[in-house]
C-alpha cells in the first residue's frame, strides 16, 4: 500500500505545526503545512487574507490546497477551521489518516494567551470566550478523527512521540 499522509487537526493553540514538525522529523516525514501553503498561494498572511477578502475565501483557498496534494509520506498540519467543510473531510479521508489534537478551554487560552501569533478569529476583547463558543461548535466535527490525542499537559516531543505510535497502529 502506498504511503499516507499523517494529518493533525484540532483548535487553533493546539501544537498542530510544533508537534506536526517533531512529528515529521521522528518519523523522518516530510512536514507540510495548509496555512504556510495558503500563505504562499495568495501572496498575503493569513490575517491579511481574512481582512482582505474574509473567511469565505480563506475557507474556499483552503479547499483548493487540499484538492491539489496527493497523499504520501508526509506529516499534514491544518487550519483549524478546515474541519467546518464536509467536502474537506473527503479530502482529508483520501489523503491520509486524521489526528485530533484535543485540548481543553483552559489549555488553549493558556497557550494563545503566550503566542506573538496573531489570530483572526480571535481580535476581539471577548477573545476568550469567542474560543470556547467556537471550540463547542467545532468540537464534534474534529471528533470524526480516526486518533484523538489529548494534548493538555503534553510537551510537544511527548504529543509527537505519541502521535506516531497512534499512526504506526493505526496503518
Amino acid at each position: 500500500m502506498a504511503e499516507r499522509c499523517w494529518i493533525l487537526v484540532g483548535m487553533m493553540g493546539a501544537g498542530k505545526s510544533a508537534v506536526g514538525r517533531d512529528l515529521a522529523c521522528l518519523a523522518q516525514r516530510e512536514f507540510w503545512d495548509t496555512d504556510l501553503m495558503l500563505q504562499r498561494r495568495v501572496c498575503h498572511s493569513i490575517p491579511t487574507i481574512f481582512r482582505l477578502y474574509g473567511e469565505d475565501t480563506f475557507r474556499a483557498h483552503e479547499t483548493t490546497v487540499l484538492r491539489g496534494l496527493s497523499p504520501g509520506a508526509a506529516v499534514l498540519s491544518t487550519g483549524g477551521g478546515i474541519v467546518t467543510r464536509p467536502e474537506n473531510w473527503a479530502e482529508l479521508r483520501r489523503l491520509g489518516t486524521v489526528a485530533y489534537l484535543r485540548a481543553s478551554p483552559e489549555g488553549l487560552i493558556a497557550r494563545l494567551s503566550q503566542s506573538r501569533k496573531r489570530r483572526p478569529l480571535l481580535l476581539e476583547e471577548s477573545w476568550e470566550e469567542d474560543l470556547r463558543r467556537l471550540l463547542a461548535r467545532r468540537a464534534p466535527l474534529y471528533e470524526q478523527a480516526d486518533v484523538i490525542l489529548d494534548v493538555d499537559g503534553l510537551e510537544i516531543a511527548e504529543a509527537a512521540a505519541r502521535l506516531k505510535e497512534r499512526f504506526e497502529s493505526w496503518t
